[in-house]
């Protein structure tokens, strides 16, 4: 009984994209269930981080599995499947091979709720094409409402050689009750009127709403004359467990202010914004190409933008540039300075939640300049250039591990295990909760 008064929050919230309280309350009463213990960091401010399970199946081609069969009978019975491999310690997946891997994470969801999955910042950064996969599902990404069964991933790494081991987390899933609220132009002029959605400098300027926010790409930098960076072809592997290891320039060319930037086919990119975005905490929001009809090149793989990001708890933050993940397609694009590559399609939340996007929650990229993934190593902290070390390396330095502390050590000084915030106690609860009823079965 006292763990049901714990974990009481009374009726659920609106229509709208759930806040992490709600997502919470779904892995107490089982709807969000898993093959291991949760974690207290797995709960975003408006989604949950899915992991890596213990077996990665390469197969021949991407399919779904429609609604007449399972993924994995599909994947025997097509002759799909081509080797299984045993990720539990740690595996090579090869660049441009399609892998499907179990989660950890199952599902039994009301008939109110869906759920919508998208790549975490860290996987899109490293050119790492991720789409969630249901049960007899016939769209990628998608969970229907009431959805009862397990999830897979599907993951594609386009350039890089990757090492990844189970409990790994490459995307993330939000749910949502009623029609996605989608913010109109009239409400959005509102909010950027009473509260900036951009940080008004002189590079940025002012809001430009067109069908959600319009953002450009910035091609002159603020600093050290490095305006994007161009993935490097290489067969050295990233382990995507070790944390500021790597030297950018053994996988990364840099692209410097008033060079040339023309996307090669097939390139991939890393580029930022020039507008630096604020997400109100009442708000999320997702980032779509410039035209979806050409697709000339696609932007933003990692596309969902958590409430607080560039904002704070309350608007403390100045902004914070959108980092870009840009691949170009069939021919060579020549972008320039200020160019419109994409818009922000602001949501409701159906309310704001507990956690808000930020370092007090181990958010990597708050205030982000020009930033790769998690896994570079980053130069210190230099206000004009409007780089701040990640919350992870923060952590690490702070608490005096080494530069060449192993991936294991890193790891547990993200994830220590001790239920020191009321949201952690309670997980710890659930967590024994489920095991007991595992044992009593």
């Amino acid at each position: 009984m006292a763990s049901e008064t714990l974990f009481s929050y009374g009726q659920p919230t609106g229509d709208g994209i759930l806040p992490s309280q709600e997502i919470l309350e779904l892995v107490k009463t089982g709807k969000i269930g898993s093959a291991r213990d949760f974690t207290e960091d797995q709960i975003q401010p408006s989604s949950i981080d899915l992991r890596l399970g213990g077996e990665a199946y390469k197969i021949r081609a991407s399919f779904l599995p429609g609604n007449s069969t399972t993924l994995l009978n599909k994947a025997r019975a097509n002759r799909m499947l081509v080797d299984t491999v045993e990720i539990s310690d740690g595996a090579l997946l090869e660049p441009e091979a399609v892998y499907v891997i179990p989660l950890m994470e199952t599902l039994s969801l009301p008939p109110d709720l869906y759920g919508i999955a998208n790549p975490k910042s860290s996987t899109g950064r490293l050119d790492i094409f991720t789409r969630l996969i249901t049960e007899c599902g016939d769209e990628f990404e998608r969970v229907p409402k009431g959805y009862r069964g397990r999830l897979y991933i599907e993951v594609v790494s386009q350039t890089f050689p990757i090492i990844v081991r189970s409990g790994m987390r490459l995307n993330q899933l939000r749910f949502g009750r009623g029609r996605r609220a989608v913010v109109g132009e009239e409400r959005l002029r509102e909010f950027a009127q009473q509260d900036s959605l951009i940080y008004p400098d002189e590079e940025g300027g002012q809001a430009r709403i067109d069908r959600g926010l319009r953002l450009t790409v910035d091609l002159q930098g603020n600093g050290d004359g490095i305006v994007g960076y161009r993935a490097r072809k290489t067969k050295q592997p990233i382990d995507l467990s070790l944390i500021g290891h790597y030297e950018v320039s053994d996988f990364w060319d840099p692209i410097y202010k008033d060079q040339e930037c023309i996307l090669g086919p097939r390139e991939f990119y890393i580029l930022a914004s020039k507008q630096r975005v604020r997400i109100p905490p009442d708000l999320a929001a997702e980032m779509l190409p410039y035209d979806l009809s050409t697709q000339e090149f696609r932007v933003h793989y990692a596309g969902f933008f958590d409430p607080g990001f560039g904002y704070g708890e309350s608007g403390e933050i100045p902004g914070t540039r959108a980092v870009l993940e840009v691949r170009a397609n069939e021919m060579p694009i020549l972008l320039e300075d200020d160019q419109f590559v994409g818009r922000l399609t602001y949501y409701r939340m159906s309310q704001k939640p507990d956690k808000i996007y930020g370092g007090t929650i181990g958010s990597n990229y708050q205030q982000q300049g020009l930033a790769l993934s998690k896994q570079f190593k980053r130069k210190p902290y230099s206000p004009s250039l409007g780089v701040k070390p990640s919350f992870t390396e923060q952590r690490t330095f702070n608490r005096g591990a080494p530069k060449s502390a192993p991936a294991q050590q890193v790891m547990e000084l993200e994830d220590e295990g001790r239920p020191n915030s009321f949201e952690g106690r309670l997980l710890t609860e659930t967590n024994r909760e489920n095991a007991m009823r595992t044992k009593s079965r």
